[in-house]
């Protein structure tokens, strides 16, 4: 249980192209079979950060996710990231989720629909925002999956008595935002006591926003573990170890003067 391998995969998206996509992420994660434990993709790896779901979106049983359940079986390690999902309310309609998924060699599958919708990018308008946020359970480690907006709202990744280890947020952050990635990547780590990574992706995408990646690894003490060069399409593994982490929350126990605190939220709260 001590050691975790975590592997971040900084990768540009072909706009709304899923074969293209998929095909991609299949030709760099075989080189990690045996060598890592988790492998992290970036927000909506399959499409880009499109806001044409009705065109785009897919059930969990779709192609999206039943290719990486047969990949993370085959090359033994749990696949993270988010895709464009659909899903129908009992009176048959339909919605769309900005949906990450955490999914394990051992045929587990976790899904978080992402919370903080990206106003300024009009995301609200057409997915429906979640309001749960599940705790995964991942060879003895306990892992929290958030997704890109979710980075600015630092409530609902607060820690409360070392709920979670890890912290995996994955992202489509502009580069022209870049600044406020960086901080608030590393502010998540220290504040939480945990191990924080974000990936996010490189390229151009459909409405010509640019990204220049700045995929990293933080400790709980800030520190970086692993990064991806800027504008680089390439993997970044570091082994994460428990028993540090549990020595440095009892050597600084600052978790246990945090606030208590409830969220209220669509009638359901935290």
């Amino acid at each position: 249980m001590d050691s975790l391998r975590i592997s971040l995969l900084q990768t540009d998206i072909i706009w709304e192209y899923k074969t293209e996509n998929l095909r991609r992420v299949h030709e760099k994660l075989q080189s990690l079979c045996g060598k890592t434990d988790i492998l992290v993709l970036p927000e909506m790896f399959s499409t880009g950060f499109s806001m044409s779901p009705a065109a785009l979106a897919e059930p969990v049983t779709g192609e999206t996710i039943t290719t990486l359940q047969q990949w993370s079986k085959q090359y033994q390690m749990a696949i993270t990231g988010s895709f464009i999902a659909s899903d129908s309310d009992p009176a048959s309609v339909q919605h769309y989720y900005n949906r990450g998924f955490f999914l394990t060699p051992e045929g587990e599958s976790h899904f978080y629909d992402k919370r903080h919708l990206f106003r300024i990018g009009m995301e609200g308008e057409q997915y429906t925002a979640g309001n749960q946020r599940p705790i995964i359970t991942y060879k003895g480690w306990h892992i929290l999956l958030l997704i890109c907006y979710d980075l600015r709202f630092p409530v609902w990744s607060r820690n409360v008595d070392n709920e979670y280890d890890l912290l995996i947020y994955v992202a489509s952050w502009p580069s022209s935002r870049r600044n406020a990635w960086d901080i608030l990547l590393q502010a998540r780590a220290q504040e939480n006591l945990c191990y924080t990574c974000g990936v996010n992706r490189i390229g151009t995408d459909g409405n010509g926003l640019i990204y220049n990646g700045g995929s990293i690894l933080y400790s709980p003490k800030g520190e970086v573990l692993a990064s991806v060069p800027n504008d680089k399409e390439s993997i970044a593994t570091a082994t994460l170890s428990f028993n540090q982490l549990q020595n440095f929350r009892k050597k600084f126990p600052v978790w246990q003067d945090a606030d208590r605190f409830s969220i209220f939220s669509d009638n359901n709260s935290r």
